[in-house]
């Protein structure tokens, strides 16, 4: 047979390697590629969100800050304006002699000076005598809060009321006195209303709330006069705050599914130093996410400009393999056609060297009998030379008359011829063929039927032989003639082995757990190397003495049974060889065919 020539068609063996190889690479590539591009555009859009919100933070903190400090300049600044005009000559003196012609012009001219809301004018009856909104001339308020409160002290008293309007009116208010008498009230207006114009034309929602939660001051003005709760609550679809608001069932109490961390709207708070009131902004993640939807998208788009790169180069890259397989296709099925041809040739040389392994298992045996073939000749002689004696003696008897006992003589010379039969038949066995006939063996017959064959070298070199045999059956499933030949190689090996002791001594052990177990132990000097035992011609005998094959093969034979021979130096000194077979099952009987009848 013909080794295949690794240089003709190199190409072929590689390719499928290589292109296995890259078509692993691509996807790999492109798994990584898009793994990347999700870690990217998620760590963008939490880095883009938090650096984004935590601005708008800052801006909406900022924003609540000049608000806080415009609402309080407005108050701080109307609050002097009772004080000076309680003060004012001509207002006490119209109170005094109760001449209002020209009160309410005065006033409207310190309106426009000072800015106030509004500034009314009340004698002691409560009755408005001057207003800067004539259509509030003669109207009573004496029971108003500004006027009962402004009575009962000295100082300047800031007021909260209900207007007519739907809002709050927001008045500091004071007594006129003169010479310790009450005249009248002045009641300024606070204009807090432009404040509310002008926060929301920036903001999208600012709420200004009293000590008890009322809302005084909104953008919203749905929401003015309801506690901080309720206004919240309310929908409605005019402002982006309240469109905010609308996707979720109450967000002030829990996250709502929606822009941000769960969250609608960004709500910042910041307590007012003014008779217990807090300002509250809300600003929607509206403008936010718009700028993080920007980057977002330009980052995705650059990740499909690349993906759509990479699939390009991925595709020109397969059109070349592709032209390079239909290339190699040919040189392919050549040499398809080729290793068909090489593999029926190895399975012919396999079957020729199965057939060999077999016929150097029989020349071993043959070997070993040729050794056993003195024993056997002395075996034999004796018997015939006592054959011969009985004949010589049985013709004298029988010229004598004396038939019966002529007849004993012929009964030992039977006994001679069976003995002479079982070695003969022994031998004839053992010089047989192995081959794949299998059968239940007990492993003490074939040991016994060993020993009968090695009987006369064990004889003629006196030999100590121990044997340690179970009273049950040991059952093992195979070839009885080669386990015979394994059994006669290792006690063969263990007499080489015990030429040199002056007390020679085997020790035969069979014993049966899970598998079927024998030992072949001496009193040799044991073996120098264990790793090289069972090599093919590897020997520790002299030349002449020995191949190095009986242990090969030993070796082979017991693996065949499923089984396995190993070696080892006793702890007394000597080897010792084990077999170790599987024991005999009834249903494995039938994955291997039957002895021979």
């Amino acid at each position: 047979m013909t080794e295949p020539d690794d240089h003709a068609t190199p190409r072929p063996r590689r390719a499928a390697p290589a292109a296995g190889r890259a078509r692993l690479w691509q996807r790999l590539s492109v798994v990584l590629l898009l793994v990347g591009a999700v870690g990217a555009i998620w760590y963008t859009n939490a880095w883009l969100t938090a650096r984004f919100s935590e601005n708008t933070r800052v801006r909406a903190e900022l924003r609540l800050a000049l608000y806080t400090g415009n609402l309080l300049s407005e108050l701080q600044r109307t609050a002097v304006v009772p004080l000076l005009l309680a003060r004012d000559p001509a207002l006490i003196g119209s109170l005094s002699g109760k001449d209002y012609a020209t009160i309410s012009a005065r006033l409207i001219t310190a309106q426009k000076d000072i800015g106030a809301a509004s500034i009314l004018l009340l004698d002691s009856s409560g009755r408005v005598v001057g207003a800067t909104d004539r259509k509030l001339l003669g109207t009573n308020h004496v029971l108003a809060p500004f006027y009962v409160e402004a009575l009962r002290t000295n100082d300047t008293v800031f007021t909260v009321s209900p207007s007519s309007t739907g809002g709050f009116d927001f008045t500091y208010s004071r007594a006129v006195v003169s010479d310790g008498r009450s005249l009248g009230v002045i009641v300024v207006g606070a204009d807090l209303v432009r404040l509310e114009r002008s926060w929301a034309g920036i903001s999208d929602a600012v709420a200004v709330s009293d000590s008890e939660g009322r809302i005084i001051l909104t953008t919203e003005p749905r929401w003015r006069g309801l506690p901080f709760d309720e206004a919240l609550k309310l929908r409605s679809a005019p402002t982006a705050i309240e469109r905010a608001f609308q996707v979720t069932a109450d967000w002030s109490s829990r996250s709502a599914d929606a822009y941000v961390k769960g969250k609608a709207v960004m709500q910042s708070e910041v307590r007012v130093p003014f008779r217990g009131w807090r300002m509250t902004l809300f600003t929607t993640y509206e403008s936010i996410r718009e700028r993080v939807n920007a980057f977002l998208a330009l980052e995705i788009m650059a990740f499909a400009i690349l993906l759509a790169a990479g699939f390009y180069v991925l595709s020109r890259r397969a059109r070349v393999q592709s032209a390079q397989y239909m290339r190699e296709s040919a040189d392919l099925r050549a040499l398809n056609a080729r290793l068909t041809r090489e593999i029926a040739e190895r399975e012919r040389m396999q079957r020729e060297l199965r057939v060999a392994e077999q016929t150097v298992q029989q020349a071993s045996k043959l070997a070993a009998l040729g050794e056993m073939s003195a024993g056997v000749s002395h075996e034999l002689n004796q018997p015939l030379a006592a054959m011969k004696t009985y004949m010589a003696g049985a013709r004298l008897l029988l010229e004598r008359g004396r038939g019966e006992e002529a007849l004993s003589s012929f009964h030992r010379i039977d006994d001679l011829l069976d003995r002479m039969g079982a070695i003969t038949r022994q031998l004839k066995s053992y010089a047989r063929k192995g081959g794949e006939a299998f059968e239940p063996v007990d492993l003490r017959v074939a040991l016994s039927g060993a020993l009968t064959m090695m009987e006369p070298q064990l004889r003629n070199r006196r030999v100590r032989l121990q044997r340690s045999l179970p009273r049950d059956p040991v059952l093992v499933f195979c070839d009885r003639i080669r386990l015979e030949q394994v059994i006669v190689n290792l006690i063969r090996n263990a007499m080489d082995a015990t030429k040199s002791v002056r007390d020679p001594s085997i020790e035969l052990v069979v014993d049966q757990l899970s598998h079927a177990h024998l030992s072949v132990r001496d009193n040799g000097p044991g073996v120098t190397d264990l790793e090289k035992l069972f090599e093919p011609f590897w020997t520790t005998k002299k030349p002449g003495e020995g191949t190095g094959l009986g242990l090969a093969i030993s070796s082979g034979i017991v693996a065949d049974f499923g089984g396995r021979l190993t070696a080892h130096n006793g702890e007394a000194g000597g080897a010792v060889f084990d077999v170790e077979l599987p024991l005999w099952e009834p249903q494995a009987a039938r994955m291997y065919p039957q002895a021979a009848e």
